[in-house]
Protein backbone atom coordinates (compact mmCIF):
# COMPACT_ATOMS: atom_id res chain seq x y z
CA UNK A 1 0.00 0.00 0.00
CA UNK A 2 1.14 3.63 -0.52
CA UNK A 3 2.91 5.18 2.46
CA UNK A 4 1.47 8.70 2.21
CA UNK A 5 -1.57 10.38 3.71
CA UNK A 6 -4.89 11.70 2.47
CA UNK A 7 -5.96 14.88 4.26
CA UNK A 8 -9.70 15.48 4.28
CA UNK A 9 -11.34 18.53 5.80
CA UNK A 10 -11.62 16.89 9.23
CA UNK A 11 -9.96 13.46 8.88
CA UNK A 12 -6.46 12.33 7.93
CA UNK A 13 -5.96 8.77 6.67
CA UNK A 14 -2.60 6.97 6.58
CA UNK A 15 -2.72 4.93 3.38
CA UNK A 16 -0.50 2.26 4.91
CA UNK A 17 -3.45 1.46 7.19
CA UNK A 18 -5.29 0.00 4.20
CA UNK A 19 -3.16 -3.10 4.76
CA UNK A 20 -5.33 -3.93 7.79
CA UNK A 21 -8.35 -1.64 7.45
CA UNK A 22 -10.89 -0.59 4.85
CA UNK A 23 -13.42 2.10 4.00
CA UNK A 24 -15.73 -0.53 2.44
CA UNK A 25 -15.11 -3.40 4.85
CA UNK A 26 -16.32 -6.91 4.12
CA UNK A 27 -18.88 -5.51 1.67
CA UNK A 28 -16.08 -4.83 -0.82
CA UNK A 29 -16.63 -8.37 -2.11
CA UNK A 30 -20.22 -7.49 -3.09
CA UNK A 31 -18.76 -5.08 -5.67
CA UNK A 32 -16.40 -7.55 -7.32
CA UNK A 33 -16.95 -7.75 -11.06
CA UNK A 34 -19.65 -5.06 -11.02
CA UNK A 35 -19.98 -1.70 -12.75
CA UNK A 36 -19.83 0.66 -9.76
CA UNK A 37 -20.81 4.33 -9.73
CA UNK A 38 -19.27 6.51 -7.03
CA UNK A 39 -21.98 8.66 -5.42
CA UNK A 40 -19.95 9.66 -2.35
CA UNK A 41 -20.00 13.41 -1.71
CA UNK A 42 -16.77 13.48 0.31
CA UNK A 43 -13.57 13.51 -1.74
CA UNK A 44 -11.83 11.52 0.98
CA UNK A 45 -14.45 8.75 0.84
CA UNK A 46 -14.26 8.73 -2.97
CA UNK A 47 -10.45 8.58 -2.92
CA UNK A 48 -10.39 5.59 -0.59
CA UNK A 49 -13.07 3.82 -2.62
CA UNK A 50 -11.06 4.33 -5.83
CA UNK A 51 -8.00 2.73 -4.27
CA UNK A 52 -9.97 -0.26 -2.99
CA UNK A 53 -12.12 -0.79 -6.08
CA UNK A 54 -9.33 -0.84 -8.64
CA UNK A 55 -8.75 -4.47 -9.62
CA UNK A 56 -12.04 -5.47 -7.95
CA UNK A 57 -14.80 -3.64 -9.84
CA UNK A 58 -15.23 -4.37 -13.55
CA UNK A 59 -15.94 -0.70 -14.14
CA UNK A 60 -15.73 2.37 -11.90
CA UNK A 61 -17.69 5.54 -12.73
CA UNK A 62 -16.29 8.70 -11.13
CA UNK A 63 -19.34 10.83 -10.49
CA UNK A 64 -18.60 14.47 -9.50
CA UNK A 65 -20.83 15.70 -6.66
CA UNK A 66 -22.39 18.46 -8.78
CA UNK A 67 -23.83 16.04 -11.37
CA UNK A 68 -27.46 17.08 -11.80
CA UNK A 69 -30.09 14.50 -10.88
CA UNK A 70 -31.58 14.92 -14.36
CA UNK A 71 -28.38 13.41 -15.82
CA UNK A 72 -27.77 10.61 -13.31
CA UNK A 73 -30.09 8.06 -14.92
CA UNK A 74 -28.39 8.57 -18.29
CA UNK A 75 -24.97 8.02 -16.72
CA UNK A 76 -26.19 4.84 -15.02
CA UNK A 77 -27.58 3.49 -18.30
CA UNK A 78 -24.53 4.46 -20.34
CA UNK A 79 -22.15 2.79 -17.89
CA UNK A 80 -24.45 -0.20 -17.26
CA UNK A 81 -23.94 0.51 -13.55
CA UNK A 82 -25.40 -2.14 -11.27
CA UNK A 83 -23.83 -1.06 -7.97
CA UNK A 84 -22.83 2.12 -6.15
CA UNK A 85 -20.64 3.46 -3.38
CA UNK A 86 -22.05 6.26 -1.26
CA UNK A 87 -21.08 7.94 2.01
CA UNK A 88 -22.74 9.57 5.00
CA UNK A 89 -23.13 12.82 3.02
CA UNK A 90 -24.89 11.29 -0.01
CA UNK A 91 -28.52 12.35 -0.57
CA UNK A 92 -31.11 10.28 1.25
CA UNK A 93 -32.11 7.33 -0.88
CA UNK A 94 -29.01 7.48 -3.07
CA UNK A 95 -28.32 4.04 -4.51
CA UNK A 96 -31.66 2.54 -3.55
CA UNK A 97 -32.26 1.15 -7.04
CA UNK A 98 -28.94 -0.72 -7.37
CA UNK A 99 -28.40 -4.41 -6.82
CA UNK A 100 -25.58 -3.54 -4.40
CA UNK A 101 -24.94 -0.28 -2.59
CA UNK A 102 -22.06 0.02 -0.14
CA UNK A 103 -21.33 2.91 2.21
CA UNK A 104 -17.73 4.15 2.38
CA UNK A 105 -16.57 4.98 5.90
CA UNK A 106 -14.00 7.48 7.13
CA UNK A 107 -12.10 6.88 9.33
CA UNK A 108 -11.27 3.38 8.12
CA UNK A 109 -12.83 0.31 9.70
CA UNK A 110 -10.18 -2.02 11.06
CA UNK A 111 -10.28 -5.71 10.35
CA UNK A 112 -8.80 -8.49 8.25
CA UNK A 113 -9.25 -7.67 4.57
CA UNK A 114 -8.58 -10.43 2.04
CA UNK A 115 -7.52 -8.32 -0.92
CA UNK A 116 -7.05 -9.77 -4.39
CA UNK A 117 -7.08 -8.41 -7.92
CA UNK A 118 -9.47 -10.16 -10.30
CA UNK A 119 -9.81 -7.81 -13.27
CA UNK A 120 -8.43 -4.75 -15.03
CA UNK A 121 -10.89 -2.08 -13.96
CA UNK A 122 -12.27 0.37 -16.51
CA UNK A 123 -12.23 3.96 -15.21
CA UNK A 124 -15.12 6.11 -16.50
CA UNK A 125 -14.86 9.90 -16.27
CA UNK A 126 -17.59 12.38 -17.12
CA UNK A 127 -17.24 15.38 -19.36
CA UNK A 128 -19.90 17.79 -20.60
CA UNK A 129 -20.78 18.62 -24.18
CA UNK A 130 -22.27 21.88 -25.40
CA UNK A 131 -25.70 20.86 -24.12
CA UNK A 132 -24.41 20.19 -20.62
CA UNK A 133 -25.24 16.48 -20.90
CA UNK A 134 -22.33 14.38 -19.65
CA UNK A 135 -20.28 12.22 -21.95
CA UNK A 136 -18.79 9.03 -20.52
CA UNK A 137 -15.08 8.66 -21.30
CA UNK A 138 -13.46 5.25 -20.88
CA UNK A 139 -9.91 5.11 -19.53
CA UNK A 140 -7.72 2.40 -18.06
CA UNK A 141 -5.41 2.83 -15.09
CA UNK A 142 -2.57 2.67 -17.60
CA UNK A 143 -3.88 5.52 -19.72
CA UNK A 144 -4.62 7.65 -16.65
CA UNK A 145 -1.14 7.19 -15.22
CA UNK A 146 0.85 7.29 -18.46
CA UNK A 147 2.14 10.79 -17.64
CA UNK A 148 3.89 9.30 -14.59
CA UNK A 149 5.97 6.90 -16.67
CA UNK A 150 9.59 7.15 -15.60
CA UNK A 151 8.81 9.53 -12.78
CA UNK A 152 10.80 9.30 -9.57
CA UNK A 153 9.18 8.45 -6.28
CA UNK A 154 9.99 10.64 -3.30
CA UNK A 155 12.37 8.73 -1.03
CA UNK A 156 11.84 10.90 2.05
CA UNK A 157 8.06 11.43 1.95
CA UNK A 158 8.41 15.21 1.87
CA UNK A 159 6.24 15.77 -1.21
CA UNK A 160 2.80 17.00 -0.19
CA UNK A 161 0.40 17.68 -3.05
CA UNK A 162 -2.79 19.67 -2.99
CA UNK A 163 -5.29 20.76 -5.60
CA UNK A 164 -8.29 23.02 -5.95
CA UNK A 165 -9.74 20.42 -8.33
CA UNK A 166 -12.16 17.66 -7.43
CA UNK A 167 -10.29 14.38 -7.89
CA UNK A 168 -13.23 12.86 -9.76
CA UNK A 169 -12.47 15.19 -12.67
CA UNK A 170 -9.52 14.53 -14.97
CA UNK A 171 -7.32 17.38 -13.69
CA UNK A 172 -7.82 16.43 -10.06
CA UNK A 173 -7.42 12.72 -10.77
CA UNK A 174 -3.99 13.41 -12.28
CA UNK A 175 -2.91 15.10 -9.04
CA UNK A 176 -4.39 12.22 -7.02
CA UNK A 177 -2.19 9.73 -8.88
CA UNK A 178 0.87 11.97 -8.54
CA UNK A 179 0.29 12.16 -4.80
CA UNK A 180 -0.04 8.37 -4.49
CA UNK A 181 3.15 8.05 -6.55
CA UNK A 182 5.28 10.52 -4.60
CA UNK A 183 3.76 11.50 -1.26
CA UNK A 184 0.57 12.81 0.33
CA UNK A 185 -2.48 14.81 -0.78
CA UNK A 186 -4.52 17.58 0.81
CA UNK A 187 -8.06 17.40 -0.58
CA UNK A 188 -10.23 20.47 -1.10
CA UNK A 189 -13.94 20.99 -0.53
CA UNK A 190 -16.06 23.18 -2.86
CA UNK A 191 -17.97 24.59 0.13
CA UNK A 192 -14.78 25.51 1.97
CA UNK A 193 -13.57 29.14 1.86
CA UNK A 194 -10.25 29.56 0.06
CA UNK A 195 -8.56 30.84 3.21
CA UNK A 196 -9.61 27.72 5.16
CA UNK A 197 -8.40 25.38 2.42
CA UNK A 198 -5.03 27.09 2.15
CA UNK A 199 -4.73 27.13 5.95
CA UNK A 200 -5.10 23.34 5.96
CA UNK A 201 -2.67 23.01 3.05
CA UNK A 202 -0.11 25.14 4.89
CA UNK A 203 -0.52 23.11 8.09
CA UNK A 204 0.14 19.91 6.11
CA UNK A 205 3.31 21.41 4.64
CA UNK A 206 2.11 21.53 1.03
CA UNK A 207 4.96 21.52 -1.50
CA UNK A 208 3.09 21.03 -4.81
CA UNK A 209 -0.30 22.54 -5.67
CA UNK A 210 -2.47 22.83 -8.78
CA UNK A 211 -5.60 24.55 -10.04
CA UNK A 212 -7.11 26.41 -12.96
CA UNK A 213 -6.07 30.02 -13.65
CA UNK A 214 -9.47 31.03 -12.25
CA UNK A 215 -8.74 29.09 -9.04
CA UNK A 216 -5.44 30.94 -8.75
CA UNK A 217 -6.94 34.35 -9.46
CA UNK A 218 -9.50 33.74 -6.73
CA UNK A 219 -6.74 32.69 -4.32
CA UNK A 220 -4.71 35.81 -5.16
CA UNK A 221 -7.81 37.99 -4.64
CA UNK A 222 -8.49 36.40 -1.25
CA UNK A 223 -5.14 37.47 0.17
CA UNK A 224 -4.61 33.90 1.40
CA UNK A 225 -2.17 32.82 -1.32
CA UNK A 226 0.81 33.89 0.76
CA UNK A 227 -0.15 31.43 3.50
CA UNK A 228 1.62 28.66 1.59
CA UNK A 229 5.18 28.45 0.25
CA UNK A 230 5.08 25.68 -2.38
CA UNK A 231 8.02 24.47 -4.45
CA UNK A 232 5.81 23.79 -7.46
CA UNK A 233 2.69 25.60 -8.72
CA UNK A 234 0.70 24.21 -11.64
CA UNK A 235 -2.04 25.72 -13.79
CA UNK A 236 -4.27 23.79 -16.21
CA UNK A 237 -7.83 23.61 -17.47
CA UNK A 238 -7.95 27.15 -18.91
CA UNK A 239 -5.62 29.40 -20.88
CA UNK A 240 -2.80 30.64 -18.62
CA UNK A 241 -2.21 34.21 -19.76
CA UNK A 242 0.96 36.14 -18.99
CA UNK A 243 -0.71 38.21 -16.28
CA UNK A 244 -1.59 35.27 -14.03
CA UNK A 245 1.80 33.60 -14.63
CA UNK A 246 3.59 36.82 -13.62
CA UNK A 247 1.39 37.22 -10.53
CA UNK A 248 2.20 33.70 -9.35
CA UNK A 249 5.89 34.19 -10.09
CA UNK A 250 5.84 37.29 -7.87
CA UNK A 251 3.86 35.57 -5.11
CA UNK A 252 6.02 32.42 -5.14
CA UNK A 253 9.50 33.59 -6.22
CA UNK A 254 11.17 30.33 -5.15
CA UNK A 255 8.66 28.00 -6.82
CA UNK A 256 8.53 26.44 -10.26
CA UNK A 257 5.42 27.89 -11.92
CA UNK A 258 4.22 25.57 -14.69
CA UNK A 259 1.18 25.45 -16.90
CA UNK A 260 0.00 22.26 -18.53
CA UNK A 261 -2.42 21.20 -21.22
CA UNK A 262 -4.61 18.16 -20.72
CA UNK A 263 -8.12 17.02 -21.53
CA UNK A 264 -10.31 14.17 -20.34
CA UNK A 265 -10.29 12.58 -23.80
CA UNK A 266 -6.78 13.37 -25.06
CA UNK A 267 -4.85 12.96 -21.79
CA UNK A 268 -1.87 15.04 -20.70
CA UNK A 269 -0.31 16.87 -23.63
CA UNK A 270 2.59 18.87 -22.23
CA UNK A 271 3.86 21.09 -19.43
CA UNK A 272 5.60 24.45 -19.87
CA UNK A 273 8.00 25.73 -17.21
CA UNK A 274 9.63 28.77 -18.84
CA UNK A 275 7.24 31.30 -17.30
CA UNK A 276 5.76 32.32 -20.65
CA UNK A 277 2.23 31.96 -21.99
CA UNK A 278 1.77 29.52 -24.85
CA UNK A 279 4.22 26.77 -25.73
CA UNK A 280 7.29 26.40 -28.00
CA UNK A 281 6.56 25.30 -31.57
CA UNK A 282 9.37 22.76 -31.17
CA UNK A 283 6.98 20.55 -29.17
CA UNK A 284 5.09 19.75 -32.37
CA UNK A 285 5.99 16.85 -34.61
CA UNK A 286 8.14 14.89 -32.17
CA UNK A 287 7.61 11.13 -32.02
CA UNK A 288 7.92 10.76 -28.26
CA UNK A 289 5.48 9.47 -25.66
CA UNK A 290 3.07 12.26 -26.60
CA UNK A 291 2.63 13.42 -30.20
CA UNK A 292 1.24 16.89 -30.96
CA UNK A 293 0.11 18.36 -34.24
CA UNK A 294 -1.85 21.39 -35.41
CA UNK A 295 -4.46 20.89 -38.13
CA UNK A 296 -7.09 23.46 -39.16
CA UNK A 297 -5.62 25.70 -36.45
CA UNK A 298 -6.57 23.31 -33.62
CA UNK A 299 -4.38 21.19 -31.36
CA UNK A 300 -4.45 17.43 -31.79
CA UNK A 301 -2.89 14.86 -29.46
CA UNK A 302 -2.00 11.17 -29.68
CA UNK A 303 -0.47 9.34 -26.73
CA UNK A 304 -0.71 6.38 -24.40
CA UNK A 305 -2.74 8.69 -22.15
CA UNK A 306 -5.56 9.05 -24.67
CA UNK A 307 -8.89 7.57 -23.60
CA UNK A 308 -10.09 4.44 -25.38
CA UNK A 309 -13.58 5.58 -26.38
CA UNK A 310 -16.87 7.11 -25.34
CA UNK A 311 -19.51 4.88 -23.76
CA UNK A 312 -23.19 4.81 -24.57
CA UNK A 313 -25.50 4.11 -27.48
CA UNK A 314 -24.67 6.05 -30.64
CA UNK A 315 -21.50 7.44 -29.02
CA UNK A 316 -19.38 9.42 -31.46
CA UNK A 317 -15.79 8.32 -32.21
CA UNK A 318 -13.32 9.74 -29.70
CA UNK A 319 -10.21 9.36 -31.87
CA UNK A 320 -9.66 10.10 -35.51
CA UNK A 321 -8.62 7.34 -37.89
CA UNK A 322 -4.92 8.09 -37.24
CA UNK A 323 -5.36 7.89 -33.46
CA UNK A 324 -5.19 11.63 -32.81
CA UNK A 325 -7.79 13.44 -30.70
CA UNK A 326 -8.94 16.85 -31.95
CA UNK A 327 -9.07 18.92 -28.76
CA UNK A 328 -11.03 21.77 -30.36
CA UNK A 329 -8.58 24.29 -28.86
CA UNK A 330 -7.54 26.89 -31.43
CA UNK A 331 -3.91 27.99 -31.73
CA UNK A 332 -2.04 30.88 -33.32
CA UNK A 333 1.70 30.78 -34.07
CA UNK A 334 3.75 33.90 -33.35
CA UNK A 335 7.52 34.02 -33.32
CA UNK A 336 8.15 30.31 -32.92
CA UNK A 337 5.57 29.91 -30.17
CA UNK A 338 1.95 28.76 -30.22
CA UNK A 339 -0.67 30.64 -28.21
CA UNK A 340 -4.11 29.33 -27.26
CA UNK A 341 -6.91 31.47 -28.67
CA UNK A 342 -9.93 29.69 -27.19
CA UNK A 343 -12.33 26.92 -28.03
CA UNK A 344 -13.54 26.36 -31.56
CA UNK A 345 -17.15 26.90 -30.49
CA UNK A 346 -16.49 29.95 -28.32
CA UNK A 347 -15.95 32.54 -31.04
CA UNK A 348 -17.88 35.84 -31.02
CA UNK A 349 -19.07 36.87 -34.48
CA UNK A 350 -18.88 40.65 -34.95
CA UNK A 351 -20.29 41.49 -38.37
CA UNK A 352 -18.71 38.36 -39.87
CA UNK A 353 -15.36 38.90 -38.12
CA UNK A 354 -14.23 36.44 -35.45
CA UNK A 355 -13.21 37.35 -31.91
CA UNK A 356 -11.77 34.87 -29.40
CA UNK A 357 -12.87 36.04 -25.92
CA UNK A 358 -9.67 34.74 -24.29
CA UNK A 359 -7.51 36.90 -26.56
CA UNK A 360 -9.29 40.04 -25.36
CA UNK A 361 -9.18 38.88 -21.73
CA UNK A 362 -5.43 38.38 -21.96
CA UNK A 363 -5.02 42.04 -22.91
CA UNK A 364 -7.38 43.30 -20.21
CA UNK A 365 -5.71 41.15 -17.56
CA UNK A 366 -2.34 42.85 -18.15
CA UNK A 367 -3.64 46.04 -16.51
CA UNK A 368 -2.14 46.34 -13.00
CA UNK A 369 -5.56 46.98 -11.42
CA UNK A 370 -7.26 43.94 -13.03
CA UNK A 371 -7.37 40.56 -11.31
CA UNK A 372 -9.62 38.72 -13.81
CA UNK A 373 -12.04 39.37 -16.65
CA UNK A 374 -14.71 37.71 -18.75
CA UNK A 375 -15.44 38.68 -22.35
CA UNK A 376 -18.76 37.79 -23.92
CA UNK A 377 -21.00 38.66 -26.86
CA UNK A 378 -23.62 41.39 -26.56
CA UNK A 379 -26.41 41.57 -29.14
CA UNK A 380 -26.24 44.41 -31.64
CA UNK A 381 -28.80 45.32 -34.30
CA UNK A 382 -26.16 46.22 -36.90
CA UNK A 383 -23.31 43.73 -36.46
CA UNK A 384 -25.25 40.94 -34.77
CA UNK A 385 -22.89 41.01 -31.79
CA UNK A 386 -20.33 43.28 -30.20
CA UNK A 387 -17.72 42.51 -27.58
CA UNK A 388 -18.51 43.24 -23.92
CA UNK A 389 -16.29 42.68 -20.90
CA UNK A 390 -16.80 42.24 -17.16
CA UNK A 391 -13.79 43.01 -14.98
CA UNK A 392 -12.89 42.19 -11.36
CA UNK A 393 -10.37 44.60 -9.88
CA UNK A 394 -7.38 43.73 -7.72
CA UNK A 395 -7.02 45.04 -4.17
CA UNK A 396 -3.64 46.54 -5.02
CA UNK A 397 -2.23 47.82 -8.28
CA UNK A 398 1.31 46.42 -8.16
CA UNK A 399 2.80 49.58 -6.74
CA UNK A 400 0.84 51.96 -9.00
CA UNK A 401 -0.57 54.05 -6.13
CA UNK A 402 -4.22 54.71 -5.40
CA UNK A 403 -6.83 53.01 -7.53
CA UNK A 404 -8.29 55.35 -10.21
CA UNK A 405 -12.07 55.93 -10.34
CA UNK A 406 -14.09 53.30 -12.20
CA UNK A 407 -14.79 55.49 -15.24
CA UNK A 408 -11.09 56.31 -15.60
CA UNK A 409 -10.20 52.61 -15.36
CA UNK A 410 -12.67 51.60 -18.03
CA UNK A 411 -11.26 54.29 -20.35
CA UNK A 412 -7.72 53.00 -19.70
CA UNK A 413 -8.80 49.45 -20.44
CA UNK A 414 -10.50 50.49 -23.67
CA UNK A 415 -7.38 52.34 -24.80
CA UNK A 416 -5.19 49.37 -23.89
CA UNK A 417 -7.38 47.13 -26.06
CA UNK A 418 -7.30 49.62 -28.95
CA UNK A 419 -3.51 49.61 -28.91
CA UNK A 420 -3.23 45.81 -28.87
CA UNK A 421 -6.24 44.53 -30.82
CA UNK A 422 -8.02 44.96 -34.15
CA UNK A 423 -10.95 47.42 -33.95
CA UNK A 424 -13.68 44.73 -34.05
CA UNK A 425 -12.11 43.03 -31.00
CA UNK A 426 -12.18 46.12 -28.76
CA UNK A 427 -14.96 45.88 -26.14
CA UNK A 428 -17.89 48.20 -26.82
CA UNK A 429 -18.73 48.00 -23.12
CA UNK A 430 -16.58 47.34 -20.05
CA UNK A 431 -18.29 46.83 -16.70
CA UNK A 432 -16.57 46.49 -13.32
CA UNK A 433 -18.12 43.71 -11.21
CA UNK A 434 -17.37 42.35 -7.72
CA UNK A 435 -16.92 38.75 -8.85
CA UNK A 436 -17.29 36.30 -11.74
CA UNK A 437 -19.03 32.94 -11.64
CA UNK A 438 -16.92 29.79 -11.63
CA UNK A 439 -18.09 26.32 -12.60
CA UNK A 440 -17.64 23.37 -10.21
CA UNK A 441 -14.59 22.40 -12.29
CA UNK A 442 -12.93 25.74 -11.49
CA UNK A 443 -13.37 27.44 -14.85
CA UNK A 444 -15.01 30.75 -15.68
CA UNK A 445 -18.65 30.20 -16.59
CA UNK A 446 -18.93 31.26 -20.22
CA UNK A 447 -22.35 31.86 -21.79
CA UNK A 448 -23.14 29.69 -24.78
CA UNK A 449 -22.57 31.45 -28.07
Amino acid sequence: MPAGRLHGTTTVVNLADLAHASSLGERLEELRGRSVILLAKSQLAAALAMIELDGVARRMVLCPPDLGPEHLSGVVRGAAADACVRDAHSPEGAGATFAACVTAHTPLERGTIARRTSCATEWILLTSGTTGAPKLVLHTLGSLTSALAGGQRAADGTVVWSTFYDIRRYGGLQIFFRALHTGSLVLSDPAEPVIDFLTRAAAAGVTHISGTPSHWRRALMSGAATMIAPRYVRLSGEIADQAVLDSLRTTYPHATVAHAFASTEAGVGFEVRDGLAGFPAALLGSAGRVELQVADDTLRIRSAGTALRYLGEDAEPLRQADGFVDTGDRLEERGGRYFFMGRRGGVINVGGLKVHPEEVEAVINTHPWVRMSLVRARRNAITGSVVAAEVVLAEAGNGTGERPPADALTRELTERCRRALAPHKVPAMIRIVPSLAMSPSGKLVRPLA
